[in-house]
């Protein structure tokens, strides 16, 4: 790990604007993905602003009915709200899929959003990357990629969004609010924070230089069957080769996410209205213009095939 400097912000707007001051610096909450990526020199800091002090933690109701979930939430403390299990059950699911119960004791509701892909030849510095390091090239492909994209890539990256929690928040249309180095406020709808990689794949989000998250609001709910369906590798501690987050209603409508398979949680609203008519149907338009490679072409039907699963549950739970 190389050298840096240290502060501890006092607000939300003196930590964007202390960040966007130091070219190379970069918040720090709980750390899990960050201090892993600086102990391998992917990640080179040379300032870290530390949030953890601003009061980003609470989880509040909105006017219209939702809920407005800190920054600072712990992962833990979101999952096991009793507002949260009731009315958002998909969220809860996913992030209990994640992680372990001691990262999820330390991960943030913000760093969960931001933390980068597992492509092992990101993570492997010997290798060309155009995530690490821009315009050397893309190992992956031609290389091994069962873990890897098929929708949303591009022939500079096939690396994937690794996250559980914003595939539920995407089903949900959740919104994340940040402050601006200026202390000006933006609110982004989940479906337009991730970025697909084109030829920028070095740049994971729609955030600017700077720029905090400090909540991610919910939507009034909508009711229905919540289910977030994993498939892993193993049982526990994996990431997804696909999952879905589902909300459907007792006629057969509703909203499906799909993760494991993009550079961020995959929805077409289009794909839903076929819902009615089966996994197949939604599955033929969400994966409309898919590119898989030899070593996860299994990843299509695959996605069909947990999208078959989760209507049966919930037309059994119906």
């Amino acid at each position: 790990m190389k050298a840096f400097t240290y502060e501890r912000a006092e607000s939300p707007a003196a930590a964007a604007a202390a960040v966007a001051a130091r070219p190379g610096a970069k918040f720090i909450a709980g750390g899990t993905n960050l201090l892993d990526l600086m102990k391998l020199q992917i990640e080179e800091p040379v300032h870290l602003v530390d949030v953890n002090r601003l009061a980003l933690d609470k989880i509040e109701p909105t006017p219209d009915g939702g809920l407005r979930i800190g920054a600072l939430v712990r992962n833990t403390d979101l999952a096991a709200d009793e507002r949260v299990r009731r009315d958002y059950g998909v969220l809860t699911r996913a992030i209990v899929a994640g992680a372990s119960g001691q990262l999820r004791n330390k991960a943030t509701t913000a760093g969960n959003l931001l933390q980068r892909t597992r492509c092992p030849y990101f993570y492997d510095t010997n290798q060309p990357c155009n995530k690490r390091k821009p315009g050397s090239g893309c190992a992956a492909i031609g290389g091994y990629s069962r873990q890897l994209g098929i929708i949303g890539t591009s022939d500079a990256c096939i690396a994937t969004y690794p996250g559980d929690m914003a595939v539920a928040m995407r089903v949900l249309d959740a919104t994340v609010e940040t402050v601006q180095p200026s202390g000006s406020t933006r609110h982004i709808p989940i479906a337009d924070f991730h970025r697909v990689w084109g030829d920028t794949p070095h740049i994971d989000t729609n955030l600017q230089p700077g720029e905090l998250i400090t909540a991610v609001t919910l939507p009034k709910p909508v009711g229905g069957t919540h289910i977030y369906h994993k498939v892993r590798d193993r049982a526990s501690y994996a990431y997804a080769l696909v999952s879905v987050a589902a909300i459907l209603q007792r006629d057969g409508s509703g909203h499906v996410a799909i993760g494991g398979i993009a550079p961020k949680p995959w929805r077409v609203e289009a794909a839903e209205a076929a819902l009615p008519q089966g996994a197949k149907a939604v599955a033929t338009r969400l994966l409309a213009g898919a590119r898989p490679r030899p070593d996860n072409a299994f990843k299509v039907p695959l996605v069909e095939r947990t999208l078959a699963a989760v209507i049966a549950q919930a037309k059994d739970a119906a």
